[in-house]
């Protein structure tokens, strides 16, 4: 709703709103995951679940950008913000009263609240991450030979060193080492190329998309429509195959859309029709993001025990997003 009143504001307004914004789905995600996983024993039904869960990204993003499209033209921009906002309020008074109740993970009682979180491992993990995206996003945009770029690298690159001491110590690490073998850390090695890659193809597709072709936002978005179900067919395969193939197989499948759907995009000329390479790797991409998510969610949620469920689904995301981010800082 905020984002929306920026327009009366100014640009640091703005970037706060969408700031605030991004903490939404830094809480939804991980805790959503994690129902699903105590909800759902390892098997069939708990591989499509989370592949549907993953076909809702592709089916909101072109939503999203028709809607944002139709109003951005025909109404006034803040009115994407304000819908947004009333949808998520709704949303978040009908999950009140949908979400079943799960019981809390027992806590010692004999040790506090802020060791038990690992507040020293949450201020130096979270202050580490935040530096190291925003030197590799501001760098471009200020050049390498502005100071404080690469002072804060170095710094936050530190922080990392120091979070990472943290943990191997900590009576209740906020990331417990122990828990994650060598297959789990190859896993979220997949997810932070294939999601970088991403990103790097989402925006410049829409820059091309509208910048070189001249396109307008309504026309772009329509374009994309494919993406849905595309993304669609991806999930509900991939749901599928999971109880037939390994998860490993899968991440592969994915890796490989991912790079076809970007030397597609990357090498289409300007001049090109949309149903040529364009068309193609809008179908391509979806199946990168919708079999890598669930077979790295299920092979981090079975990996782990019971109680690390929301810590698997925090991984995944954490690492999607941030790749995300830095990737197109690359």
């Amino acid at each position: 709703l905020l984002a929306g009143f920026s327009a009366y504001s100014n640009q640091i307004f703005f970037d706060c709103c969408r700031a605030l914004q991004g903490i939404g789905p830094a809480f939804l995600l991980p805790n959503s995951i994690a129902i699903l996983g105590r909800t759902y024993k390892p098997g069939r039904k708990k591989n499509m679940v989370f592949s549907l869960f993953g076909a809702s990204a592709p089916g909101g993003f072109v939503l999203g950008a028709v809607f944002s499209s139709l109003l951005s033209q025909f109404a006034w921009w803040p009115w994407t913000y304000w819908i947004m906002g009333i949808a998520c309020f709704a949303l978040g008074i009908a999950g009140y009263f949908v979400i079943p109740h799960t019981r809390m993970p027992k806590r010692n009682a004999s040790f506090s609240m802020l060791k038990q979180l690992d507040f020293a491992g949450s201020a130096t993990g979270v202050t580490g991450l935040v530096l190291f995206n925003f030197a590799w996003n501001q760098g471009p945009v200020v050049g390498w030979e502005t100071p404080y770029t690469y002072a804060l690298l170095i710094v936050g690159i530190a922080f990392l060193v120091v979070f990472v001491l943290i943990e191997m110590k900590a009576e209740f690490p906020l990331l417990p080492f122990a828990a994650l073998s060598s297959d789990s850390a190859f896993v979220l090695g997949c997810i932070g190329a294939g999601w970088a890659s991403f990103g790097i193809w989402i925006f410049y597709t829409w820059l091309f998309m509208e910048e070189s072709r001249g396109q307008s936002p309504l026309l772009s978005s329509a374009q994309f429509i494919p993406v849905a179900i595309s993304g669609f067919c991806a999930a509900i395969t991939t749901g599928f195959v999971l109880s037939h193939i390994p998860a490993s197989v899968v991440m592969l499948f994915a890796m490989t859309a991912f790079t076809v759907g970007t030397i597609l995009i990357a090498t289409a000329p300007v001049n090109q029709i949309y149903w040529a390479q364009t068309f193609v790797s809008i179908i391509v991409m979806p199946w990168g993001m919708d079999m890598s998510f669930p077979a790295a969610t299920i092979i981090l949620s079975n990996s782990m025990p019971h109680e690390h469920q929301g810590l698997a689904a925090s991984l995944v995301n954490t690492v999607l997003n941030l790749s995300t981010s830095i990737g197109l800082g690359f």
